[in-house]
């Protein structure tokens, strides 16, 4: 049965493009679930019932106590599963196809005034030490670009091109192959202050692509950026509430208050659905121009 699940991931990372933490999660929920199964002694998929189903739904609910929107995504990685199966004539029926999937409260996205991301922005200082020239530049990227946390971690130096003042971006996370990101001109200056002064600081092996280095000289991992805005968070005294995505929503938020057409909003963030994105019209705390388009 280990199989076909992992076909099934294979098939989502290399034909529809998922990024590899969706596919740790659905492999995370796809091998709860077979545990499931194989407690029942089931040893083939088309043993699967709908009442299976049902009671595997129940028990995620009532004897784990996990939340709707856990329950909901561990129901939708198997009906995901099992149309695969179908499509691939591994079953001729689907017995999820009438599994119900707990309603979940949707939350507005998060975001922080001009004000406040302009404090977190200046929190670095002017100093010239590597560190403080590098957070500088990472904050200025996350705002000035809206990208994803691990979009910018992922970046090399080759992805930025000052002279052009954008940044190309390429993920598996959005249905956008590359997308190109301009920068403001603070941002590009301050990204050129990191890349001549300090990089080269950081930097132990002329081998190293990353942009962002830590003080190993390796590519900084998406733990050591939250840890840097968790600190200069802390430093300004803005809610502690604010992770690295709350400039990616600020970004948005800020662009749509600006005037900015709600897809091309979404071509920045790299958003699959436009839905995704209007969102951030309602999560705005500032007046939107009434004249702005979609």
């Amino acid at each position: 049965m280990n199989d076909q699940i992992e076909a099934f991931l294979t098939s989502l990372m290399e034909e529809k493009g998922y990024s590899s933490n969706t596919i740790v999660a659905y492999r995370n929920d796809l091998s709860q679930f077979d545990g499931y199964l194989q407690g029942l002694q089931l040893g083939a998929w088309d043993e699967v019932t709908p009442q299976h189903l049902v009671t595997y739904v129940d028990g995620l609910r009532h004897e784990h106590e996990y939340a709707s929107a856990t329950v909901a995504r561990k129901v939708a990685a198997a009906k995901s599963f099992f149309r695969f199966l179908v499509n691939n004539g591994v079953l001729s029926q689907d017995p999820s196809e009438k599994l119900d999937s707990p309603k979940v409260r949707k939350y507005l996205p998060t975001s922080i005034s001009r004000e406040a991301v302009e404090l977190l922005l200046q929190a670095p200082g002017n100093g010239d030490s590597a560190r403080s020239l590098r957070d500088s530049a990472l904050l200025e990227i996350l705002y000035a670009t809206g990208m994803r946390v691990s979009e910018v971690v992922a970046l090399d130096v080759r992805d930025v091109d000052l002279a052009n003042a954008c940044v190309h971006c390429t993920s598996k996370a959005s249905h956008v192959k590359e997308r190109r990101i301009p920068l403001y001109a603070r941002a590009v200056v301050t990204v050129q202050d990191y890349m001549d002064k300090s990089r080269p600081k950081l930097l132990r092996t002329e081998e190293e692509t990353a942009l962002f280095l830590n003080h190993r000289g390796q590519r900084l991992t998406r733990q050591g950026l939250w840890l840097i805005i968790k600190k200069y968070v802390k430093e300004v005294g803005i809610d502690d509430s604010v992770t690295p995505h709350t400039l990616r929503h600020s970004f948005a938020t800020h662009k749509l208050n600006g005037g900015a057409k709600v897809r091309e909003v979404q071509e920045l963030l790299g958003h699959a659905n436009v839905s995704t994105t209007q969102v951030y019209r309602h999560a705005n705390s500032e007046d939107r121009p009434r004249d702005a388009e979609d």
